[in-house]
């Protein structure tokens, strides 16, 4: 399979290819001590050199010491910020160690590490800033039709539009760890709205995802949960397509 699948549409040239940099792997974990640690592991043994961020969403349980025993630097939040927040604090911290590239992943097992040179190998097919792991497959027919949904009113095309598994490089990350990008739940479409309307280029790449290895998925944990997602989500998408129509001031 093409390693690349498409790019959106940018208001930018795409640039040359650029080399990996110093790398950090951020990721948001909340009551993940089963599994986090595994994941940790797994990171460590495919990409040596990366710095490990685990960022505890104010867990209940002993994620943090669990992730650090695995050899992640844990950043502990003392209130939960949701999976944007946290993901976003991990990208405050990375720029802060000079890192200008940043995968974001989950610490519940479903992104293999394995698959991380698959992003970067798009990078640097592509030039683009934001690399998503693409895998539809993991889709059941509700999410499928959210989906459609998300594209219709969006008009971007990927496969997967709501991947947590992407790499962003330093334009990106300075954007995602700007205020601009915390007032709202920007989680999944809403950060990719963003990086468009900024200009920046955009592209995915097809990757395999597991199961979960425990416990169950924070956004669909109960169909409340489900229905906030898309209300908050169908919002932002209205409101960034309000924006692409309204015509410039002269």
């Amino acid at each position: 399979m093409n390693a690349v699948v498409r790019i959106v549409e940018s208001s930018r040239e795409v640039p040359e290819p650029v080399a990996e940099s110093r790398l950090a792997v951020v990721m948001p974990a909340k009551d993940e001590a089963a599994a986090v640690a595994a994941v940790v592991a797994s990171v460590r043994r495919c990409l040596p050199g990366a710095v490990v961020i685990v960022v505890d969403d104010a867990s209940g349980d002993d994620t943090a010491a669990v992730a650090e025993a695995a050899g992640a630097v844990v950043l502990r939040l003392p209130v939960s910020l949701g999976a944007w927040g946290a993901a976003q604090t991990g990208m405050r911290y990375a720029l802060r160690l000079g890192c200008d590239t940043v995968i974001t992943m989950d610490a519940d097992g479903q992104h293999r590490a394995e698959e991380i040179p698959k992003l970067l190998q798009a990078r640097r097919a592509t030039g683009a800033d934001v690399i998503i792991g693409a895998y539809p497959e993991r889709g059941s027919r509700l999410r499928r039709l959210a989906w459609r949904l998300f594209r219709l009113l969006s008009g971007f095309s990927f496969a997967d539009l709501t991947s947590g598994f992407r790499l962003y490089d330093h334009a990106a990350l300075c954007l995602l760890a700007s205020p601009r990008a915390t007032l709202l739940e920007y989680q999944d479409l809403g950060v990719l709205l963003l990086l468009r309307a900024q200009g920046l280029v955009i592209a995915e790449t097809p990757v395999t995802m597991r199961p979960r290895l425990d416990g169950k998925s924070r956004v669909f944990a109960s169909w409340w949960r489900v229905g906030l997602y898309m209300v908050q989500t169908v919002l932002l998408l209205l409101s960034f397509s309000h924006r692409r129509r309204r015509p410039k001031a002269e």
